[in-house]
């Protein structure tokens, strides 16, 4: 073996002994990941995130996946002869809009669970309808009828501590019923911290296209590494932030109020992001935690 070989060979495993405290840390603790955003759209993007989290389950995590499918819910409306329209940053979901939602999810779903099977680990893909998992209400944002978008009101967990007890890794597609048993578009971020807090996880990790959390969003010196949920909650106060991080930020502050040890805001961009910040002393994102840990 040659300089540069031995270089790289040990720097290999100077890594794999800096995961090591994490291991053994987090090990059999389970890990709500929601995958969404741009990492779906490319391949070599989801490889990555597949990967991650199949590690992760290897080496002795008991991880969720949550996923969503906007984007590509919002081509397949627009192919049908539909239109897709947002209030608030919900998407307004009429008959039509479920059912090509429903379907498209579904695929993604299926989809996903292919890719971790090839990998070597089971997986099990559901919906939030599945043994009851996703029990939801009508979301009326601003008191506006936006159809079939549900808040999610009861997670039954027991299907995913089946699953797990069974050694397979959850795929979720963020899909629930009504008392009478009406099928209703989740927002996946509400769906995973639910499910977080409902399973008590370890970790909750958002998979996003940002950093994580900046105090000037113009500017990445400004990103926040560590952050209680007080001050998540003065930042909020602050009106410092805005847009499609407020109601992301409010999940964070909710699933550790809820039981959650730990919330991350990672960029799913970044292959390997779950790996970098899980496994690392640095981490690459945004990290909520109790006040009492400081």
């Amino acid at each position: 073996m040659n300089e540069k070989m031995m270089d790289v060979a040990l720097f290999k495993a100077q890594t794999l002994v800096e995961a090591l405290p994490y291991i053994r840390k987090f090990n059999r603790k389970i890990v709500v990941i929601k995958y969404g955003g741009s990492a779906m759209k490319s391949d070599d993007l989801k490889n990555s995130v597949i990967e991650d989290a199949t590690l992760l389950k290897l080496v002795g995590f008991k991880p969720i996946l949550v996923h969503g499918g906007g984007k590509e819910i919002s081509e397949w409306v627009e192919k049908t002869g539909g239109e897709s329209r947002f209030v608030n940053g919900f998407r307004v979901t009429d008959k039509h809009t479920m059912t090509v939602a429903e379907m498209v999810l579904n695929r993604i779903n299926k989809e996903l669970v292919a890719r971790i099977e090839a990998l070597g680990v089971k997986a099990a893909g559901i919906s939030g309808k599945d043994g009851g998992l996703l029990r939801v209400t009508k979301k009326m944002p601003d008191g506006q009828d936006i159809g079939y978008v549900g808040d999610v009101e009861k997670v039954d967990a027991e299907i995913l501590f089946d699953l797990l007890e069974k050694d397979f890794l959850p795929v979720v597609c963020p899909v629930g019923m009504d008392s009478s048993y009406e099928s209703y578009n989740v927002n996946a971020d509400d769906a995973a911290c639910a499910i977080a807090k409902a399973v008590n996880a370890d970790k909750l990790v958002f998979l996003t296209d940002i950093g994580g959390l900046y105090r000037d969003v113009n500017d990445e010196s400004t990103k926040i590494s560590r952050l209680t949920i007080s001050e998540a909650d003065k930042l909020i106060e602050s009106g410092m932030v805005g847009g499609g991080m407020l109601p992301k930020l409010s999940n964070c502050t909710e699933a550790v109020r809820g039981g959650v040890n730990r919330v991350h805001i990672l960029d799913g961009r970044v292959p390997h992001c779950l790996l970098l910040e899980i496994f690392t002393d640095h981490g690459v994102g945004t990290m909520f935690f109790h006040d009492d840990e400081l």
